[in-house]
This record gives structure tokens, sequence and C-alpha cells, in this order.
């Protein structure tokens, strides 16, 4: 398989692979924004964001944000940069540099960057902060699921000191390069945190018992269930802040927000729902609440 793979990049240029994989999710993506859209014709709902968000897969593309302001980001001109020193991508983010994957080719980074550009708007389901929830100034902050730091990079002139937790060795490798003027600020952990403690793994308890926290998030691709378990204590008696995800999967939402009001957090979700059809259990009622703030 690896020789066909290479022969087909070798004969294929990566422009017309590109438009090829993007013809493919395209067609997947049609069969499944019919599938919602039949679901609720025969399931109307009075739920005021779904419904707009109905209204606008009527008019646009499939899309994990499906409301009006990802329309802006859609085509937001982005230039990427190469490092000489290290060879490493990297756009300019707010006068900063924010490095990406060594791997990634240029029209990847550009795609990632608008997206994630549209994951923090301020009308997004995927955004932590809101004029009124805020990381108090001269924190600590534990980043759980760092990937390419864009949470971080946007706070780490307000905070005293931030954890970067992150699996991924390319990531790492651009962590390290995106937050090099800051690094006494910064301690990268290159671990699974979870409800178990070994060579890969290590729960909250373990490396944070006495450690206040002021911000905690947790962006950990459907795992976060198993993080909580290992976070009993943390997130009992060291917490203040909490933003954690709950759209990778269904039921996410409901089972944290018990956990943390049973926990005396005051919570909220983000506005909207998201639409995480990359999931392979995507089901009905499809629609998911993006992430929860929690403040003690």
């Amino acid at each position: 398989m690896s020789i066909i793979k290479n022969i087909y990049r070798t004969l294929v240029p990566e422009s017309l692979r590109w438009k090829i994989i993007n013809a493919k999710k395209a067609k997947q993506q049609n069969v499944v924004k019919s599938e919602i859209l039949n679901y609720y014709k025969q399931n109307p709902t009075s739920d005021s964001e779904i419904i707009e968000a109905l209204s606008y897969l009527k008019n646009n593309d499939l899309s994990v944000f499906p409301y009006n302001f990802f329309n802006t980001y859609k085509t937001k001109t982005i230039t990427v940069f190469k490092d000489d020193a290290n060879q490493l991508p990297y756009v300019i983010h707010n006068g900063k540099k924010l490095y990406f994957k060594k791997s990634w080719t240029n029209e990847h980074i550009i795609d990632a960057y608008r997206f994630l550009l549209a994951e923090q708007d301020s009308l997004s389901p995927h955004c932590y902060l809101t004029p009124n929830y805020q990381i108090k100034s001269n924190g600590i902050v534990v980043d759980v699921g760092a990937a390419e730091g864009i949470f971080a990079i946007n706070e780490i002139e307000n905070i005293k000191h931030i954890y970067l937790i992150e699996t991924d060795n390319e990531w790492i490798e651009a962590l390290k390069e995106t937050f090099k003027p800051w690094k006494d600020k910064i301690i990268i952990i290159n671990k699974f945190i979870s409800n178990k403690n070994d060579e890969k793994n290590m729960t909250l308890d373990s490396y944070f018992s006495n450690i206040d926290i002021d911000f905690l998030k947790i962006d950990v691709d459907g795992a976060e269930e198993e993080l909580l378990k290992g976070a009993e204590y943390v997130v009992t008696n060291k917490v203040k802040q909490l933003a954690i995800c709950t759209y990778h999967k269904t039921l996410d939402n409901r089972d944290f927000s018990k956990l943390l009001l049973d926990k005396n957090f005051t919570i909220e979700n983000s506005n909207g729902y998201m639409l995480f059809y990359f999931d392979s259990n995507f089901e009905k009622p499809f629609f998911r609440r993006g992430l929860i703030r929690a403040i003690k």
C-alpha cells in the first residue's frame, strides 16, 4: 500500500490531490446534510439556535459551525511563511508567530488556520472565553490538548504560567518554537491525560494536586470522561475556572454539566450548537453543545 501511495504522490500533483480529497468530502457531506434536514423536517424543533442552524444548512454547505459567522472565514486570506532556521511553517497571529506541523502543506495550514479563527469567534460554539468569562490576570493555566497552541498564544501576555499538555510530537516541536519568546512561562508535558498513570498516561490528580489552577481548558478528542475520572481531587479542590469541550460525544454536555454542578461550579454553555459529523457515532438529533464554561 505504501508503494502505491508513493507512486500516487509522485504522479499526481499536490494541488490535484487536494482537489480530489475535497471532492470526496463534499460528496459525503451532502449525504449527511440531507439526513439532518430530513430528520428535522419530520421532527420539528422549537429551539431557536437549532432553527437558525437549519436555516443556514438549507443555503450553505455542511459545517461544523452551521451559522453565518463561519462564512466570514471561508475565504479569508492567509499567508504561510517558512522559518529558515528550523524549516517549520508558520502564520502571523495577532503579531506573533504561530507554528504548524512541518509535514503539513500550505493548503492544509490555510484551511486549519481559517478553522481555528472561526473556532474562537465570539459567536462560535467553540469559543472558550467571553467578555464576562476571562482568565484571571497573572493566573496559572493548564491547557490539556494544546495542539498548535492558539488558545495559549492568545493569553500568554496576560498569564503567569501555563502548562501545555500535548502528545503529538509534531505539535510539540511547533509549540516549542511558538512559545520560545515566553519559555520561562511554559511547561510542555508529553503525556495523555486520563484516569491512569503509566509510561504514556497520567492523571491530573497525580501532577497538579499541590498546584492551584486558575483556569483549566480541556479538549482531548473524546477522552474527556476518562480525564475527569483521574481529576476528581483537582477539579473539586484546585480549579477555579474550567472550560471543557462537550461536542465529541452525544451525552457529554448532559453528563459533564451534572458532574460540575455537583462540585459546586456555576456553569453555562457556549452559544449555539456544533455538528461534529467526523464522529463515527454521529447520530440523531445531531446537534451538540460546543463546550461548558464553569466557575466557582
